[in-house]
């Protein structure tokens, strides 16, 4: 069997996406199903030109727009570039972005293509301050989600929750998958280490998304309380400098390491004690399965995949979103006990070794690909 693997850009950094489909690709190969990946380059920009239309709905309604067009033009990029690319065919095109899925299945009409949906564009923008819900940019994000139902055959998604998200968006959301994100567990490595100062790590991009504004004041109330602690933030984005700025008004930007971007962060990751990370939506939310693996205790918010994975009080700590002292509280439980956090650790790690594991998603990824296999 021939798969090819889809994806948006080239899997650059770890994290969602990027921290699973090559790991999976090398998967599939080993066991003698021979997978490709295949993506869009950063440089093609306004390459393509063919006339894009939908089946479900109208999207020059929105043209003009920045956001609809840019949308528009890179699924024209997309057609432009996998016409002179792919020159074989492939028994089953298993798609891992919108556009991705919304070309392959307009060039390959024969071929099964699965499209697995790992986020949310629009809750993203909405999130970062970037469109209103109210706005033409949000209808035409969530109108795609009825179009990919109507040309994918077989949607997936990686949580629960984001399943319950999209069933507002399309007509028969009983038919959509959930097969949560897998992690080559040899990347990942607990490290036995003791730290005499608590070390606190969050991985993420700087965005407003991630919720970092509460964790910094999480962590001002912290040393207020008089709890050392060294807060380390991997990542880069258009906020990092209002959050220094933030980090040097409340007074911890000595007790905080700006690393910006990492390629990989899971190498250093298990010396540290505790991940926190108060985002204020997730679709799935990697990284804190990545953090389990490492033997870290977890904290999160109690929302989307998030919630999925941790259970409060026995494999990490959940709080609300937007709420700077039920973080800190958490926050001082983590670093004020080491035997508490070890004991959450070590059960968090046991659910992620065998809760997401990578042989876990190849299995059930073959499942469905037989499936559509036979009936091809």
């Amino acid at each position: 069997m021939r798969i090819l693997q889809a994806l948006f850009f080239p899997p650059e950094q770890p994290g969602g996406v990027s921290s699973m489909v090559p790991f999976m690709l090398d998967r599939f190969n080993k066991r003698g199903w021979e997978t490709e990946l295949f993506s869009l380059p950063k440089r093609v920009r306004g390459k393509g030109a063919e006339e894009v239309r939908f089946v479900t709905f109208d999207w020059k309604a929105y043209a003009g727009n920045p956001v609809v067009d840019k949308y528009i033009q890179t699924i024209k990029d997309y057609i432009w570039w996998t016409k002179m690319r792919i020159k074989s065919s492939y028994d089953i095109i298993h798609a891992h972005h919108p556009i991705a899925c919304l070309v392959m299945k307009r060039l390959f009409p024969d071929t099964p293509v699965l499209m697995t949906v790992h986020s949310s564009y629009e809750r993203e923008l909405m999130l970062n301050g970037k469109i209103d819900k109210n706005g033409p940019e949000y209808a035409f994000l969530t109108s795609i989600y009825r179009e990919l139902e109507e040309q994918a055959d077989q949607l997936i998604t990686v949580s629960n929750s984001f399943k319950q998200y999209l069933s507002e968006f399309v007509q028969e959301p009983e038919r959509i998958g959930v097969i949560p994100n897998g992690f080559d567990e040899k990347r990942f490595r607990p490290v036995h280490h003791e730290n005499q100062v608590p070390q606190l790590i969050t991985v993420c991009r700087l965005v407003p998304a991630k919720g970092l504004d509460t964790l910094l004041y999480a962590c001002a109330e912290l040393k207020r309380k008089g709890h050392p602690f060294v807060l380390h933030l991997i990542g880069d984005g258009p906020i990092r400098p209002e959050l220094e700025a933030l980090a040097q008004e409340i007074g911890i930007y000595d007790d905080t390491i700006f690393y910006g971007y990492m390629l990989h962060p899971e190498d250093f990751m298990p010396f540290f004690d505790v991940f926190v990370l108060p985002s204020r939506a997730e679709a799935f939310g990697s990284v804190f399965a990545e953090a389990a693996l490492c033997g870290l205790a977890v904290v999160g918010t109690d929302v989307g995949g998030i919630a999925e994975q941790i259970e409060h009080g026995v494999n990490g700590l959940l709080v609300p979103v937007d709420d700077v002292q039920a973080l800190a509280v958490a926050l001082e439980k983590m670093t004020s006990d080491p035997m508490y956090r070890y004991q959450l650790a070590r059960v968090a790690l046991d659910k992620a070794l065998n809760t997401y594991s990578m042989s876990r998603v190849v299995r059930q990824l073959r499942s469905v690909y037989r499936t559509y296999r036979k009936e091809s």
